[in-house]
């Protein structure tokens, strides 16, 4: 998989210590809850190309070509329920690669224009990876759901709806070179696919409630070559000011290997040892499931998905992740959390990045209730 498309985002650490408002807006009883249709078919298009000037739909803004951003209103976060789902939906166009795709969340504030150079916080809420697709070819769309119930507390935040604006990011990175070749009508094209966004909501409304919020790091690089505490070796610490006590503490961690060189980390199933505050948290290696159910949608031949199906065997011997598949959110309690500086360490001794190649993009926050 190509991943020379890797974003460096900026790490915040903040917290937020919410006092509602009897006559604040965001306290009024919500609406029914309801699902929240973010992005329809937006189109994506070659992500290396200069930003094309294509009309988008009102409320929407094209950062680039692989990257959109909306805000969400008022009247969409009080459709919001307690049980949240993300749900997307990718639709083939002229890229026949697996890809990554993020959603992020960003916080502007109040009233301000949308700047990717001055956001508040950001935190990465979904990551997953698109199939090798033929648009000719049926199924020609993938869908992904990811369970995000603790966005709900943050989006119906009295005080942090006071304060920002919630701005929700969808990228999907790719380039239509192959396809241009290989797939009927995409010859001259340089767009590569269509994603849907939906906020999913159950039918119980959100309790408000003060939350204790820590961005840490949203897509950051990590390797062995630029982006380590040792060069030479793979570690990352981060250093988290919690500037007050929190209860029911939860880490949200997501991370995935790339590298599609010869002997790449896409292909090398490695322990990944992850440590708060000097306790080893988890120990875990990423993939081993089989891939299988998600041949329906690699509908382009490739070189992962072959003219036979695998044995479980076959696929836990390498698979980091699944083209068509989302990429895990790691959640760890922390239970009861002190105020203070507190510590995060990833390791992953025995990665290799052949020829200072591949990477291990990182998103961490923290996030619990106030004391």
């Amino acid at each position: 998989m190509k991943t020379s498309f890797i974003r460096l985002s900026l790490s915040f650490i903040f917290i937020l210590a919410l006092f509602a408002c009897s006559d604040d807006k965001s306290t009024e009883p919500a609406t029914e809850p309801g699902d929240v249709t973010l992005f329809d078919k937006i189109l994506y298009y070659d992500g290396y190309a200069e930003t094309v000037d294509d009309p988008v739909p009102d409320g929407i803004l094209r950062i680039a070509n692989s990257k959109y951003v909306t805000m969400i209103t008022d009247e969409e976060i009080s459709k919001l329920g307690k049980i949240l789902d993300l749900d997307i939906t990718v639709e083939a166009a002229c890229d026949n690669y697996d890809r990554i795709g993020n959603v992020f969340l960003s916080l502007v504030n109040k009233g301000e224009a949308y700047d990717p150079d001055n956001l508040a916080g950001t935190i990465e809420i979904a990551r997953f990876i698109t199939p090798f697709m033929d648009m000719n070819e049926s199924p020609n769309e993938v869908p992904y759901t990811f369970a995000i119930d603790n966005v709900a507390k943050i989006l119906t935040d009295p005080d942090l709806r006071s304060k920002y604006d919630f701005w929700f990011e969808f990228d999907i990175f790719g380039v239509p070179y192959a396809a241009n070749e290989q797939i009927a009508g995409c010859a001259g094209k340089n767009h590569v696919f269509y994603g849907t966004l939906t906020l999913v909501s159950g039918t119980e409304s959100v309790q408000a409630s003060d939350q204790v919020f820590v961005p840490v790091a949203a897509f950051q690089n990590f390797n062995n070559y630029n982006a380590s505490d040792v060069i030479g070796e793979t570690i990352r610490t981060f250093e988290i000011d919690v500037p007050a006590a929190a209860e029911n503490a939860k880490l949200y961690l997501i991370t995935s290997n790339h590298g599609a060189q010869s002997g790449g980390e896409e292909y090398n199933r490695r322990v990944h040892n992850i440590y708060f505050d000097g306790t080893q948290l988890d120990a875990y290696v990423p993939g081993g499931k089989s891939c299988e159910p998600y041949r329906q949608y690699n509908t382009q031949l490739n070189g992962i998905y072959g003219y036979s199906a695998k044995s479980d065997e076959s696929w836990a011997s390498f698979s980091n992740w699944c083209p068509g598949d989302v990429i895990p959110i790691r959640t760890y309690t922390l239970g009861n959390l002190e105020a203070g500086t507190h510590t995060f360490k990833i390791e992953v001794p025995e990665a290799e990045f052949r020829g200072a190649d591949g990477n291990i993009p990182l998103s961490l926050y923290i996030q619990g209730e106030k004391l």
